[in-house]
């Protein structure tokens, strides 16, 4: 039986990318392994980017090939344009998500070209890859470090640019975390009744406190896929002001209070927090 809700758990590569070391990939296969043991059943495992962009995310398909074995996990892969998406699909991973800001300035921060130009750059790449199952993510879906609030139509006109090419699993990012509870609402809604056969989820930073009540929202709206960070680790190296991630062992407390199943066991997510903060004591710093 399917939990009441899914969590993706995004600590090894949203949660990674942020901090000023570099780990092994035998440290992220363990945390890997750590957050299966907990119960963890999807996880974003790696993103393929210019490594001299982002060094934190090296090695990735050396960590594809130590996690994708590990049986009953969905495992998950982001890439930014067609190049990282056949480095994913190379690697092994049938799950990647693609990620286009709905703001103009920060996707020519984060990927190099506006949101038109990353939907026409991704097309091929999703039609060259059948078995790959694709979910679509919208970056500063609510609020823009440079541009501000974001028009609700904007991130709609994206979704349906993502169902054009065959992606109807949407996720809406919080990049900087200060997304009023009202405002995601609005927009879910609005989705809800744009794409009605979409599967949404939201991935949420926690910059004013106001998370949970964001979570509530959305549950309440219909939405039931949640991506959290183990330790809430993470934010985006290009919005300045990003917060960290929701940290799935309080998402996972939360849901619990609620009476939510998610299948995800509180002491074991603890355990691979502690290992990730020893991993980080011990990793390579970043070239500045």
């Amino acid at each position: 039986m399917r939990p009441d809700i899914s969590i993706t758990d995004v600590v090894l590569r949203d949660g990674l990318q942020d901090e000023p070391t570099i780990t092994s990939v035998d440290d992220r296969a363990a945390i890997a392994e750590a957050l299966v043991h907990a119960g963890v059943r999807d996880i974003e495992a790696a993103s393929f980017v210019n490594p001299r962009r982002v060094p934190q995310m090296s090695g990735a398909e050396l960590l594809a090939e130590r996690v994708l074995p590990i049986a009953e996990t969905t495992w998950r892969a982001l890439a930014l344009n067609g190049k990282g998406i056949a480095r994913a699909a190379s690697a092994g991973f049938t799950d990647i998500t693609l990620v286009v800001s709905a703001s103009a300035e920060h996707s020519r921060a984060n990927a190099g070209r506006n949101p038109a130009e990353a939907i026409a750059d991704f097309a091929p790449a999703v039609a060259a890859h059948p078995a790959v199952r694709f979910s679509g993510g919208v970056s500063t879906a609510f609020v823009c470090p440079f541009a501000g609030s974001i028009p609700s139509r904007a991130v709609v006109e994206i979704a349906e640019a993502y169902a054009d090419i065959g992606i109807e699993r949407i996720g809406l990012a919080d990049t900087i975390g200060t997304a009023e509870p009202d405002a995601v609402e609005s927009i879910v809604k609005q989705l809800k009744r744009s794409m009605p056969t979409a599967e949404i989820s939201l991935h949420l930073h926690n910059a004013h406190g106001r998370a949970f009540e964001t979570v509530d929202r959305a549950i309440a709206a219909g939405v039931r896929q949640f991506d959290s960070s183990t330790g809430g680790y993470g934010g985006c190296p290009f919005a300045p002001g990003a917060h960290g991630n929701i940290a799935t062992e309080d998402l996972v407390a939360h849901l619990h209070e609620l009476g939510l199943s998610t299948d995800i066991d509180l002491e074991g997510v603890n355990f691979a927090k502690s290992l990730i903060a020893e991993v980080l004591a011990r990793g390579t710093p970043v070239a500045v």
